[in-house]
């Protein structure tokens, strides 16, 4: 069973999480999604919790109420996914057609996917860097390396601007490659374990400042970007 509830006295992106790691702990608790824009956790449960069971399992800090529109919301979360995941799909457009603007006259195939790959990185690190303190702990929520290695998840917006500034100025290419290749499949390892556990999470990839839902979508723009290294090495074997 599904329900929808109001959660009061989240600020930031740290208090989701610790509200969201609470819900998500406790037993018959199967998924426990909290969004801070929204101010709402939205619970997949295996029998009925009253609503004082959930609060005992917060802090004082926070208050855990029924929403009255739960039901509701959670029948209109699908339709809603694509209206969620727009800027995602805008941003996509416009890295596209500035590949294609940069090397269509002569066309030029490597030079597209370089630029492509470039300018992907350089976007997503910008929407990254816009709250670097709330990224790493959106982005261990489903990276194994960052989960492991919390640092990784600081460091990792500035990874990016570094490959995308190499792909871009075409410095040391089959490097950049064989890195995109290492941290897009570590974090396409955990995007995959996700959608299969049927996880409702906020993904990372344009940072918190864009609300995400962690969707196939995730995985298709991971792989594109994986396959384009994949056919960058191949090319220049």
């Amino acid at each position: 069973m599904i329900h929808t509830y109001k959660v009061a006295g989240m600020t930031c992106n740290g208090c989701r999480t610790s509200v969201e790691d609470k819900l998500n702990a406790m037993p018959w608790v199967k998924t426990a999604t909290v969004s801070l824009e929204t101010l709402e956790a939205v619970i997949d449960m295996e029998q009925h919790i009253s609503i004082e069971t959930f609060q005992k399992a917060l802090s004082n800090k926070y208050t855990i109420t029924k929403n009255e529109t739960g039901e509701k919301n959670v029948m209109s979360s699908e339709t809603s996914e694509l209206k969620q995941l727009f800027p995602l799909f805008l941003i996509f457009g416009y890295i596209t057609v500035a590949a294609i603007l940069l090397n269509y006259s002569p066309w030029n195939g490597t030079g597209f996917m370089l630029d492509f790959m470039g300018l992907f990185y350089v976007v997503f690190s910008f929407f990254k860097l816009l709250d670097l303190k709330g990224f790493p702990e959106s982005f261990k929520m489903y990276d194994p390396l960052a989960k492991a290695v919390p640092f990784y998840g600081w460091v990792y917006p500035f990874i990016e601007v570094v490959l995308g500034v190499m792909f871009l100025m075409r410095i040391e290419i089959s490097a950049a490659l064989i890195i995109t290749l290492i941290i897009l499949g570590i974090t396409t390892i955990g995007v995959i374990k996700t959608l299969l556990d049927k996880k409702s999470i906020q993904c990372a990839c344009l940072g918190t400042a864009l609300k995400l839902p962690m969707t196939k979508a995730t995985f298709i723009e991971n792989s594109i970007m994986i396959v384009m290294a994949i056919m960058m090495l191949v090319m220049s074997a």
